[in-house]
């Protein structure tokens, strides 16, 4: 994809029956945004990043996001920070598609 320019994030997510679609929508050195767009049931699994911040925001659907310690609800508009080291993950227990714009810094 080419920028600088405008464009609508959901409008390049992509959904895959058998596990969470990936999409890059930019990548630098210093950071990266991408979607994770998952099908109802659909889930990423617990997991944490080393020297990485991941910053989520609920484009669509809805769900929840899933901490070490804990479960917090989100749906669209709702945003949530993963400083490095800390543990997290999505589930999707909507009956709607549910996408979700991750940017990380540094880019993996």
């Amino acid at each position: 994809m080419d920028h600088p320019t405008a464009i609508r994030p959901e409008a390049h997510a992509v959904f895959n029956p058998e596990k969470m679609g990936k999409a890059t929508i930019f990548k630098s050195e210093r950071i990266m945004a991408g979607l994770n767009s998952f099908e109802p049931g659909q889930e990423h699994a617990l997991h944490a990043h080393d020297g990485m911040d991941k910053i989520y925001h609920v484009l669509e659907g809805s769900g929840v996001f899933v901490l070490q310690d804990r479960e917090i609800a989100m749906d669209a508009g709702v945003m949530l920070v993963a400083p490095d080291g800390v543990p997290h993950g999505i589930r999707n227990t909507g009956a709607e598609r549910l996408i979700v714009l991750a940017i990380l810094a540094p880019a993996p």
